[in-house]
Order: C-alpha cells, then sequence, then structure tokens
C-alpha cells in the first residue's frame, strides 16, 4: 500500500499494520466489487486497475457516476464520508483492493492526523470534480464536455508504440460520464475520428491529438 497516496510517509511498523488489516482482495474485469446489497460499512483502497461507479434505474438503465483511480479510495463508510448512495462498483479491468472495516479505519486510518487529512483531500476533490461535471453539463457544448472526459481519463495512460493513449469505455458509459446520450456521443466521437483526434476501437478509444481536443475543451 506504499503505493497509495494517502499512505505516504508512513513507516514501516505502521504500514506492516495497516496491510495486515486491510487484507488484499483481486477482481477480474467485470467483476462487481461493491453492491448495494453489502450490509457491512467497508472501505476499499484501490491498489491496481479502475472501478467504475454506476446506479442502475427502476427501467434497468445504468449511470455511470464516476471512474475510481488507483491511489484512492471507495466504498460505504459514513465515519469518513464516503458512501455509495445505492450505486455499485464494478471493475474495468483486473483490478487490486485493499479492503478495511469501520474499526480498522477509526483505528488506523482516523486515529492519524496525517492520513485523516488525506482522506478529507481526496473526498474534496472528489466533490469539486462532480462539481465541475455539472457545471460542464449546463454551460458546454457536447464536444467540449467529451474532449474533456477522454482528456481527463487518457492522462498518464501509456501510448503503446505510439497509437495514442487508451480511453477502455464504451460510448453508452462515456455517454453516461459526459452527461449526453449514446447517440450523440457516437456522432460526435466519429467526427473526431474524422478529424484524427481519436481512434475508435471495440470498447477502447485511442486519443491521438490531445493538444487539438484541448483547444475543443477550452477554459
Amino acid at each position: 500500500m506504499t503505493e497509495v497516496d494517502i499512505f505516504r510517509d508512513i513507516d514501516a511498523a505502521e504500514m506492516d499494520a495497516m496491510a495486515q488489516a486491510a487484507p488484499r482482495r483481486e477482481f477480474k474485469r467485470g467483476s462487481l466489487v461493491y453492491s448495494p446489497h453489502q450490509r457491512v460499512e467497508t472501505l476499499f483502497i484501490l491498489k491496481q486497475g479502475r472501478i467504475r461507479i454506476f446506479r442502475v434505474s427502476p427501467d434497468g438503465r445504468t449511470l455511470t457516476t464516476a471512474i475510481v483511480e488507483p491511489g484512492t479510495i471507495f466504498g460505504e463508510m459514513v465515519i469518513v464520508g464516503q458512501q455509495m448512495h445505492d450505486s455499485f462498483a464494478e471493475a474495468m479491468e483486473d483490478v487490486a483492493v485493499c479492503v478495511m472495516t469501520k474499526a480498522d479505519v477509526q483505528t488506523l486510518l482516523l486515529g492519524d492526523q496525517r492520513i485523516a487529512a488525506r482522506i478529507s483531500e481526496t473526498l474534496g476533490r472528489r466533490l469539486g470534480a462532480l462539481e465541475q461535471r455539472l457545471s460542464d453539463a449546463v454551460f458546454k457544448s457536447v464536444p467540449q464536455r467529451l474532449a474533456t472526459t477522454l482528456l481527463t481519463l487518457s492522462e498518464g495512460q501509456p501510448a503503446p508504440l505510439g497509437r495514442g493513449q487508451h480511453v477502455n469505455l464504451t460510448h453508452e458509459q462515456l455517454a453516461a460520464l459526459a452527461a449526453t446520450s449514446r447517440e450523440t456521443t457516437t456522432k460526435v466521437l466519429g467526427e473526431f475520428a474524422d478529424l484524427g483526434l481519436i481512434s475508435l476501437g471495440r470498447g477502447r478509444i485511442a486519443v491521438i491529438d490531445r493538444q487539438r481536443l484541448e483547444a475543443i475543451r477550452g477554459d
């Protein structure tokens, strides 16, 4: 867990205690890491891979509300202000998480002022990102929102053989993040591809020209 940002500067003895309290679990791509049917409060520390947080409407439609990147936390843990609000967590690729109970969180996380402060920072950034998405949905065009989402998700991703940085999402998942319809997303992505900004594959989008996408994104 030394790779997880909230545990930076923690000494070896403290890290050993963390590792014993938070066993590592692995999930295959497409597996549910969390569902609203779980009644026990659990905090997950994402070590490897990415997690999709989504909700399901009464008529069966899904809405992606967040993509969780490695080095952060998610789950149902009221004492750290983390709630899933009837959401599911799905592994977008093979993932590794560390799992903590409420008692462990109180003792090992909230009992250390450094870690408690970093948890607050993490949740604050997540809230800020949500507020930005809501603002973009009102004030930005669909191409701007899609450009923003693609740039954010591809940032830091490797570019194998110079073929662009990959975003492994379906058009429906990307549409949910950009607050638009799947049909409109497919249309705009096609326009981006025609302009040479991205390339499209099955469940995969490669960002080819970040500079021109940034120009479309605007301020």
